[in-house]
């Protein structure tokens, strides 16, 4: 029994024992709230381990079927979605995005490919206005704002994280091309297939299984931050985040008020920048099945997982590598590896996979928190790589 009064539920292989006793350690320790870890190697499903609370309010324990919205770590299903159109020839990542979606070329923005939306080349984190959650669940609104907008950089010489116009840049892609939102197809190609619990824009039947998210009240307000005693890079950044006319600030609160993912109506939207929900099993059987040929070919993953940029990012103000929708770690991720690729999102949650040692790796978590490197994370795939050497 641990301190919040639940117990781990879920199994490990043998040889993967300490993965549970680090997450057991997380939960104790007060670092997780809720939580769930599901590793597959080669695979096989070697850790699948769930506990705490789904809802700390309510008492509601996690659960073997909990599901829990992933932010960001959404991105790189998005990108699969397209990146299925083209490995079946209906999608040409180098061809113009206007081919497809005419109206986009407006602004100057008629040689743009669909690559550099993949890439966050495309100039196109923010708009001349902010939108209201209303209009982000709408999608219409948005993706006619994008058509018209002038891109804030000359599209392909730089890259900046385009945190949430991300989203509906390739989902109007997608939606173009397959005549379905890019939710449906996920559900039709993707997830049902391949028996995943994984979803963008959640089915009502499917709403009692969601957690809470728990944002620390601290999580994201820098005014406290001795600035003096912080690296001279961090302190470009968060100055960035704090002068609301900067990029960084604008792309990073383009939704105003900000977005509730625990609103459902929220969840049940598509949202396919930052509102993907999915339990650990689901999101590590996504990268199982990119590694062993399930969902793309070899072919089609190796180009994807190619680094396209690096560098200082422009929105981020920090290094990155970019695959073609997939991130690539640094290598100060605790994740790194040169093989490696996959997508972390807000607060915490993290899906990846590494082709060189077979791993799939899925975390979600309800505690938001903004830790750089996050040690719950760190921890847990320390103790997968141990066994791995074992």
């Amino acid at each position: 029994m641990l301190g919040n009064g639940s117990e781990v539920g879920g199994e490990t292989a043998p040889g993967f024992e300490a993965v549970r006793a680090a997450f057991e350690e997380n939960l104790a320790s007060g670092a997780e709230i809720g939580a769930a870890v599901t590793v597959y190697v080669h695979g096989q499903k070697v850790v699948d381990l769930w506990g705490g609370l789904a809802d700390p309010d309510a008492g509601r324990p996690w659960e073997r079927d909990t599901v829990q919205v992933v932010y960001s770590t959404t991105k790189a299903v998005t990108a699969a979605c397209a990146l299925l159109l083209a490995q079946r020839g209906e999608l040409d990542l180098d061809a113009p995005v206007a081919r497809y979606w005419p109206e986009f070329a407006a602004g100057g923005k008629e040689r743009i490919p669909v690559r550099w939306l993949l890439t966050h080349q495309a100039g196109l984190p923010v708009l001349d206005r902010p939108i209201t959650p209303a209009e982000a669940i709408a999608w219409d609104p948005v993706v006619d704002a994008l058509a018209a907008q002038r891109p804030a950089w000359e599209p392909g010489t730089e890259h900046g994280y385009h945190a949430f116009t991300y989203g509906w840049l390739v989902g109007e892609v997608v939606r173009r091309v397959s005549g379905r939102s890019i939710g449906t197809f996920l559900a039709e190609e993707i997830a049902g297939p391949l028996g995943l619990d994984l979803w963008i824009g959640l089915p009502e039947r499917e709403r009692h299984r969601v957690s809470r998210i728990v944002t620390d009240p601290a999580a994201f307000d820098t005014s406290a931050i001795d600035l003096d005693a912080v690296p001279e890079l961090m302190r470009s950044v968060l100055a960035a985040y704090a002068d609301p006319t900067s990029l960084s600030s604008r792309a990073m609160s383009l939704v105003r008020p900000p977005l509730d993912h625990n609103d459902p109506a929220e969840q049940a939207a598509e949202l396919p920048a930052t509102n993907g929900i999915c339990t650990a099993r689901g999101l590590a059987g996504f990268y199982a099945a990119l590694i062993d040929g399930r969902l793309l070919t070899p072919g089609t993953l190796a180009a994807a997982t190619a680094e396209q940029a690096a560098g200082i990012d422009r929105v981020l103000l920090v290094p990155v590598r970019i695959g073609t929708g997939f991130g690539l770690p640094t290598p100060d991720a605790h994740w790194y590896s040169p093989t490696a690729f996959g997508f972390g999102g807000l607060g915490g949650s993290l899906g990846f996979a590494d082709p060189g040692n077979g791993v799939a790796f899925g975390y979600v978590m309800n505690r938001i928190r903004h830790e750089v490197p996050d040690t719950r994370s760190a921890r847990l795939y320390a103790a997968v790589k141990e066994a791995l050497k074992a």
